[in-house]
């Protein structure tokens, strides 16, 4: 299996691809209040976010009451003055056949700044034989439309509790989007162990007019962080944002049990797309197949910030976007964390603020 991972083309934001060296810096903490009511439900679960039309959306992971909640955040001075939610929009169209059908654990979200449609994204649940699903909804949470999965993501067997769609971007002509698997399906690889790492995951671009799946890639996951302490050790991608065509920002997460608030590892990655990249979407199992993935490089991990953060806890980051450029006017990026509604003990409804800097 060829994994060459080197450094490679990085970007100008939002034109061409430049051999300009881009970095990540720590901006700024904000942390929701725990279980903070609005509108009779709580805020938690927060596994995704999107800005779109000035405003900010963010997909609740409850799939007993799956929702969405949209929000004003104040950002002065490059830090979150205050997060201020204005709407919840349930998926209430009880009659549509697709709800009742699924089992919505939604994970991303995204907004079609022109159509105001909403792209969600579920993981299904493998466990009772629910699959995954890609689908849009109206702003009032009336059912749309679902899209295709191509072959290599039809077999639920091949999936992973837990560990199916988890991340998605819109494309930056917004004329298609895409979708990240966390863990590799079980024809592909092996989960990534502090030894080794023969893990991709697969990233696939679905277009909008046809709403097929047209190309897809893979991306090599990293091994284990830290030593085994516990019987929990995973790693995978929790979100992805395409920043120039074919360029990508990863967010991987790992979690660790009997780390206490140290268990989890979030890095940034670069990603990108190169013609020599094989498209992947006609192959059903990469264990036995050749192939080149996406080439990846780290920008930023989270450890070196920690003693800015609540407590120094980075919590369980699942979505980014972008937020409004900083007072050196670079780009900033705005991420979220899943605090599961504190079914596993203490955590965070934490966003965090970052700078993205290319370096002449």
């Amino acid at each position: 299996m060829n994994k060459s991972i080197f450094l490679g083309i990085l970007l100008l934001m939002n034109s061409c691809i430049s051999k300009k060296d881009i970095s990540i810096s720590y901006l700024n903490e904000y942390v929701i209040p725990d279980s903070l009511q609005f509108q009779h439900q709580t805020i938690g679960g927060l596994s995704g976010i999107d800005f779109a039309n000035n405003e900010y959306f963010f997909v609740i992971d409850d799939a007993k009451n799956p929702r969405i909640v949209t929000a004003a955040i104040n950002i002065k001075n490059d830090s979150i003055q205050s997060v201020d939610f204005t709407n919840t929009i349930l998926l209430n169209d009880s009659n549509t056949a697709f709800y009742k059908e699924n089992e919505l654990d939604l994970e991303s979200i995204f907004v079609d700044e022109k159509t105001n449609e909403i792209h969600l994204v579920s993981e299904g649940s493998i466990r009772k034989n629910k699959p995954p699903t890609i689908f849009k909804i109206d702003a009032n949470g009336n059912f749309l439309a679902q899209f295709q999965l191509p072959n290599s993501l039809t077999k639920i067997d091949n999936f992973k509790h837990n560990g199916v769609f988890e991340a998605s971007s819109k494309s930056v002509d917004n004329q298609g989007f895409w979708v990240g698997v966390e863990l590799p399906i079980s024809v592909d690889g092996d989960e990534p162990t502090f030894e080794k790492n023969s893990s991709p995951i697969r990233i696939t671009y679905f277009d909008k007019k046809s709403k097929i799946a047209t190309k897809q890639f893979a991306y090599p996951l990293e091994k284990i962080p830290k030593p085994y302490k516990g019987n929990q050790n995973i790693n995978g991608v929790t979100a992805i944002l395409e920043i120039a065509k074919n360029h990508f920002l990863v967010v991987e997460r790992a979690y660790q049990n009997n780390y206490g608030s140290d268990g989890n590892t979030i890095r940034i990655f670069e990603a990108f797309i190169e013609k020599n990249t094989t498209d992947i979407l006609s192959m059903t199992a990469l264990k036995s197949t050749s192939f080149i993935p996406m080439k990846k490089r780290l920008l930023f991990d989270f450890d070196t910030v920690k003693q800015f953060l609540t407590d120094e806890i980075i919590d369980n980051i699942e979505g980014i976007t972008l937020g409004p450029k900083s007072k050196n006017g670079n780009q900033t990026l705005l991420l979220v964390a899943d605090d599961n509604f504190q079914t596993f003990g203490r955590q965070l409804n934490q966003l965090i603020l970052l700078e993205m800097k290319t370096n002449k």
